[in-house]
């Protein structure tokens, strides 16, 4: 599934503030008992609050603490190479990395660094993509249909799929979806349950 712009919003009340504060205070050397997600995203893609909130609650309901770069205040004022290596430090430093990716985002060469970063210290089982597409467009027009053949992605299971062996029904929810395999066959984890490996 490629989420359209706009899945994310949220009408709840979420401090954005406290999310941030968490950010501005974020630390390797604190004790952390939250799993930590670095969040790549294209800084533009975040001035919807509203997208933003949404992306940062599907993280912090299930228990994670969320970093996004844009909100650090340990980053200098102008980008420069202290800019780059404190997102290396953190990147390495996190347990899960997530790109926000949205077609600004696949173009981006800071972005594409960064997954380059995860890749090298995360790789497969702790990486996932977010593809955002613009509304109304159609999916195989998405400029980052090769992100989806190579990482794993998060989806959404609206509660009528079935799983393959068992046919149950696969409950609704987000899960971290890895590409299909040889056979066609993709094998989902419940976001939750990957946060937590």
């Amino acid at each position: 599934m490629i989420f359209e712009r706009g899945h994310f919003k949220t009408n709840k009340f979420i401090n954005l503030n406290e999310s941030v504060r968490e950010t501005r205070t974020f630390s390797k050397s604190k004790v952390e008992y939250k799993t930590t997600v670095f969040i790549s995203h294209k800084h533009s893609d975040l001035d919807d609050q509203e997208e933003a909130k949404g992306i940062l609650e599907l993280f912090e309901d299930l228990g994670a603490k969320v970093y996004i770069d844009s909100m650090d205040n340990k980053m200098p004022d102008e980008t420069s190479g202290e800019t780059a290596l404190r997102i290396k430090d953190v990147i390495k430093y996190t347990k899960k990395f997530v790109l926000v990716a949205t077609e600004k985002a696949i173009e981006s060469y800071w972005c594409n660094w960064e997954l380059g970063i995860g890749d090298t210290h995360k790789y497969i089982e702790n990486i996932a993509i977010i593809p955002i597409k613009d509304k109304g467009e159609y999916d195989f027009k998405y400029k980052g249909n090769e992100y989806l053949q190579i990482y794993p992605s998060i989806d959404f299971e609206d509660g009528t799929n079935r799983y393959l062996t068992s046919k149950q029904l696969i409950p609704r929810g987000y899960y971290v979806c890895k590409p299909r395999n040889k056979d066609g066959i993709r094998i989902i984890t419940p976001l939750k349950d990957w946060l937590n490996k």
